[in-house]
């Protein structure tokens, strides 16, 4: 049984791809990731904002001073970002020279500029791919919603300046255009998009009152949002296309490759089950395969989405109707 496909464009073993989390980022959990069957895997991201705001407060302590040793920030500057990026150089070094699998680099960034220098240091490390995750939160009034799209297109071609390595986007579904959006997303050279991105949630506490997190992980009903659009967009993208959020299970792979997915992303699950639940995971899809008579993956791939469906209206709707009719629910 062929369970390989194509990620990026790099052949991996199996469609299952471990997502940048707090389980990427040592070199024993990439051990042990590699052995559970997990295709690849993508390292814990460097976020923009770690180096800004570590940069910020030494900034702030400088200017406490009755007279800054504003000489020191340029120095700063430079030694905080060489720090930083260093760590996660050498993750990469010794992630490749440990494991056989795609290592994918991870980069969390809010803006379209400045960091850009990271990726290139990335890719001279030995890098496979690097995933851009990159999320601005409509919540500046004054941006139209095609100012801040255009934030994305900048950054594409910033980085494709620099790259040679396979580039993916993680994005949310946080679009007025989603569909459109996607599309000209996946036309701009990009190897993957990853659908989709997960969030801080704040939530409050009322005792204290601070703003805390809420829903850390995700939950399986989180699936319901990936898959549709995952069937919506397959068979329509100029690059491949990864669903990501809500996979917690080998069902949840299955219906995800079967509404056209070329691969599919887990973390939470991990968490919560090991590392080493990938292998029940692929257990289940070979079990899956088996029973159906289907040899290789692309002989089912795609078979749900809404391109080859011969009701694709069924994809779009978003009210209810029969569910509840002569049903006596108690919804209070």
């Amino acid at each position: 049984m062929d369970l390989s496909v194509s990620y990026l464009g790099l052949k991996i073993k199996s469609p299952i791809v471990v997502g940048s989390s707090g389980l990427t980022n040592s070199v024993d959990n990439l051990k042990a990731i590699e052995k559970s069957g997990a295709g690849a895997v993508v390292l814990k991201s460097i976020f923009e904002e770690e180096i800004y705001n570590e940069y910020e407060s030494i900034i702030r302590e400088e200017l406490k001073e009755e007279v800054p040793n504003v000489g020191y920030l340029d120095y700063y500057d430079f030694k905080i970002k060489e720090e930083n990026i260093k760590g996660y150089l050498e993750l990469i070094k010794n992630a490749k020279q440990e494991i056989n699998i795609p290592v994918i680099a991870s980069i969390n960034c809010v803006c379209s500029y400045e960091w850009t220098f990271f990726a290139k240091r990335i890719q001279e490390a030995g890098a496979d791919a690097l995933e851009v995750n990159l999320f601005i939160l409509p919540s500046d009034f004054s941006m139209t919603c095609e100012e801040i799209e255009k934030k994305y297109f900048k950054l594409i071609e910033k980085i494709k300046e620099n790259l040679n390595i396979p580039i993916a986007i993680k994005i949310s579904y946080y679009f007025s255009n989603l569909a459109a959006f996607v599309k000209k997303l996946s036309e701009t050279g990009i190897d993957g998009i990853v659908a989709f991105n997960r969030f801080f949630h704040p939530d409050f506490d009322i005792d204290n009152f601070k703003v805390i997190p809420s829903n850390v992980f995700s939950f399986p009903s989180d699936l319901a949002i990936s898959l549709r659009w995952t069937s919506i967009l397959s068979g329509r993208m100029g690059c491949d296309l990864i669903a990501s959020t809500g996979v917690h299970d080998g069902e949840a792979v299955i219906k995800q490759l079967l509404a056209g997915a070329d691969a599919v992303q887990t973390v939470s699950t991990l968490y919560k089950n090991g590392v080493e639940y990938v292998a029940e995971m692929i257990a289940e899809l070979e079990a899956w395969m088996e029973k159906h008579n289907f040899e290789k993956i692309d002989d089912f791939k795609g078979k749900m989405s809404q391109v080859n469906s011969p009701n694709p209206a069924e994809y779009e709707r978003v009210q209810f109707m029969k569910y509840f009719e002569g049903k006596n629910y108690n919804l209070d």
